[in-house]
């Protein structure tokens, strides 16, 4: 469970330096400027990934703390369809659901967490899941505060994104659930 958590500390740490040290993220871009900024923030997260990956696979099988019934796993796929969505739409440009919330991509990762933490009670389960539901909740209320403070306007929705963001998100979604999650996660969502 230690790689685990380092994974996660490495990880969500790099993506929490914008919300808890915007000064320092500032000097650290001036000094090693833009690129160089990148290069080392990609590096650390993705170390930050890689451990997670092998500390979630290292921490095995475990006894559940709670068995959700199996409904819950349905609702997932919901939640986690919708968070497909939200995370396509963060990308798309004038789209609704981007005018409406802001930040998309993390309420996607919301909707991810919780809906996995419903359907999964192992303690690296909850550990990875509610860790990131926990970071996403804290990022979201933050970059929300700092676009009031900022009057920050996000340009009006389209129709056509709305779409474009509803079939890219509900595309990925679908080749994730039936073909990727069992692959690289071991975990047939539907079976």
């Amino acid at each position: 469970m230690g790689l685990l958590v380092l994974g996660l500390l490495a990880f969500l740490g790099m993506h929490s330096v914008k919300m808890l040290a915007p000064a320092w993220r500032a000097g650290m871009i001036a000094r090693l400027g833009p690129f160089g900024w990148r290069a080392g923030y990609s590096v650390v997260s993705l170390v930050g990934l890689g451990l997670i990956i092998l500390g979630f696979a290292q921490a095995g099988p475990e006894a559940p703390l709670y068995a959700p019934p199996l409904f819950l796993r349905h609702l997932n796929a919901l939640f986690t369809l919708a968070a497909f969505i939200l995370i396509a739409a963060s990308y798309v440009p004038a789209n609704h659901l981007k005018a409406a919330i802001g930040h998309p991509m993390l309420a996607g990762v919301k909707l991810w967490a919780f809906g996995h933490l419903l359907a999964n009670g192992t303690p690296r389960d909850i550990l990875l899941f509610g860790a990131f539901l926990f970071w996403a909740i804290a990022d979201f209320a933050v970059s929300r505060r700092r676009d009031r403070a900022a009057c920050v306007v996000y340009p009006p929705g389209t129709a056509l994104g709305d779409v474009i963001a509803a079939i890219a998100g509900g595309g990925f979604w679908a080749l994730f659930a039936f073909s990727l999650h069992q692959r690289w996660i071991g975990v047939a969502p539907f079976g």
